[in-house]
């Protein structure tokens, strides 16, 4: 599904990434591991096209990502939760929700259509605590709903794949656990998902973890 080939980026004159490769397959939950600074956020940006100067082999189920910008790459399915988590602070949880859906995609080959409310009931599923929330505007939440408001919109946008920056930083632990299950839900329901995280919550699921060091693929091991 995702193949990263060779990869090294810059900021200016400073290089970040050093020839970093590796492939996410159909379904697959592939972890990020690294100190802060081992270059797990600049990869992440690297590939959705938010990132630095980059040069090397980007390619997202067969299709070859270079010089598409950010939101190309979007709509040919990769969704990106970035660790700032970028709400409209203003919106509410359903503003937020909606301002971010795309037009009903086809649920099969049959040509039937998920519509935009069933869309957001398929969020609700992952989040339930969202649903009481829908009239709450994003700055009155705490860190952990912040979050989870922040994966269920880019769910909204219908994704194949997952990029997730620290989805359980600094957050309260009872709200770990329910990021935890739902992406392991989502992990389950097929979605492929390449997750930058210092801890071993989801490590511990993954079908391969990946360490940074420096800027430089480390170890690769299946759990």
């Amino acid at each position: 599904m995702l193949e990263v080939r060779r990869l090294s980026a810059w900021y200016g004159a400073a290089q970040a990434l050093f020839d970093v490769s590796l492939r996410v397959g159909q379904g697959e939950l592939v972890v990020l591991e690294g100190l802060n600074g081992a270059g797990k956020s600049t990869l992440l940006r690297s590939i959705i096209g938010l990132g630095p100067q980059v040069h090397g082999e980007l390619v997202f189920q067969g299709l070859s990502l270079a010089d598409a910008p950010a939101h190309v790459r979007a709509r040919l399915g990769l969704g990106f939760v970035p660790e700032d988590r970028r709400l409209f602070s203003d919106l509410t949880v359903q503003e937020n929700l909606l301002v971010a859906a795309r037009p009903p995609v086809p649920q099969d080959q049959g040509g039937t259509h998920i519509s935009i409310a069933q869309q957001l009931e398929q969020v609700f599923v992952l989040f339930p605590a969202l649903k009481a929330m829908l009239k709450r505007r994003a700055l009155e939440m705490s860190g952990g709903e912040q979050q989870m408001l922040s994966i269920a919109r880019t769910l909204m946008t219908s994704p194949t794949m997952l990029l997730l920056d620290e989805p359980c930083e600094g957050i309260a632990p009872v709200l770990v656990e329910s990021i935890r299950d739902a992406l392991l839900l989502l992990k389950k329901q097929g979605m492929a998902m390449l997750i930058a995280e210092q801890n071993t919550l989801l490590a511990a699921h993954a079908d391969r973890v990946i360490t940074l060091v420096a800027g430089q693929t480390g170890t690769h091991r299946i759990p």
